[in-house]
């Protein structure tokens, strides 16, 4: 089994674990009321929204360890179901400190998982619910953009008074 990333997941790697660095003291420093009460687009808090980014890597830790036994996986996606999700974990209600120190850890996991991907398997797909297929290597290339887009919400809301 090939297990050493790709120059580009060298990149995933290190910019997963620069969001790490730079987010979990922030986080857990803001008040009560940003993490709280203030709202994106979506009606999302920050909590939800870090509640939301640990579904995200729990689902694509799934995803990436069964592409790597399974040519074509059919796994159910989670994407048209998000809010679901966040209400019936109730993200908003969940102690923060827990949520912050969970988030931490399933993306140093997900490091994890990516520095030990068999390369041999990136081209294996699976079939999100609108029919995209999507390839090991374009979900993992595809992880840190959608973690950035999400953190930049959280800063966003963070810095509205």
């Amino acid at each position: 089994m090939e297990t050493s990333p790709n120059a580009d997941f060298s990149i995933i790697i290190d910019g997963i674990s620069q969001v790490i660095r730079e987010w979990e003291k922030k986080l857990l420093n803001l008040p009560l009321e940003a993490i709280s009460e203030r709202r994106n687009a979506q009606n999302r808090t920050i909590k939800q929204l870090i509640g939301h980014l640990i579904d995200s890597a729990s689902n694509n830790q799934q995803r990436m360890v069964r592409l790597q036994y399974s040519s074509n996986l059919v796994f159910p996606d989670y994407t048209q179901d998000n809010d679901l999700w966040i209400a019936i974990q109730n993200y908003q209600k969940s102690d923060w400190i827990s949520l912050v120190g969970l988030w931490k850890y399933y993306n140093l996991h997900i490091i994890q998982v990516i520095k030990n991907i068999d390369t041999s398997k990136l081209g294996n797909t699976w079939t999100d619910f609108e029919g995209n297929i999507v390839s090991l290597e374009n979900m993992v290339n595809g992880y840190l953009g959608h973690l950035h887009l999400h953190m930049g919400e959280i800063e966003e809301l963070a810095g509205r008074q």
